[in-house]
């Protein structure tokens, strides 16, 4: 008999990148000349991103520039979550963004259903924050990975630990 071919769908976030970016918009923040004397900055903690700046249109423009450091380090824009800015001590605003890691509950059940929908010949397993599909031979995974890809889960998804 057959060995089953499975792989594991998952929603990681690269965190040293995340790190990377994060530094490099702290200097970007530091030298450029509209945020001289601005109370502007951007901390990682954990997996969250802290942004603080003076008013709503300079934290904006924090938001503009990590968000550029992200893409350029391949970082996807939807695994950040954004809250909502609140004022902050000494007349700053403060954001936070949750860097989501892990596919929830719901969003799971929802790519089930699609692959269950359109008939394709393969089983996925919800393991907690991750999805294995097992199908009998690989041209079944490869059509489940291509749908997948075409669907919008709202969600950045990697495919891994194809075999």
């Amino acid at each position: 008999m057959a060995k089953d071919s499975s792989f594991d769908i998952v929603s990681k976030v690269d965190m040293p990148e995340v790190d990377n970016a994060v530094q490099q918009a702290q200097k970007e923040l530091a030298n450029r000349f509209d945020f001289k004397n601005s109370k502007s900055s951007i901390k990682l903690e954990a997996d969250m991103i802290v942004l603080i700046s003076d008013d709503d249109f300079k934290l904006s423009n924090v938001v503009d520039i990590l968000e550029s450091k992200l893409v350029k380090r391949g970082v996807s824009l939807r695994a950040l979550e954004y809250g909502k800015s609140k004022p902050a001590a000494g007349d700053t605003v403060r954001q936070e963004v949750k860097l989501v890691q892990g596919i929830a509950q719901e969003k799971s059940k929802l790519i089930n259903k699609v692959l269950k929908d359109n008939k394709v010949k393969v089983v996925s397993s919800i393991q907690g924050d991750e999805i294995r599909v097992t199908g009998k031979n690989k041209d079944d995974l490869q059509a489940a990975i291509t749908l997948l890809r075409k669907e919008d889960f709202g969600i950045e998804l990697q495919f891994i630990n194809y075999r």
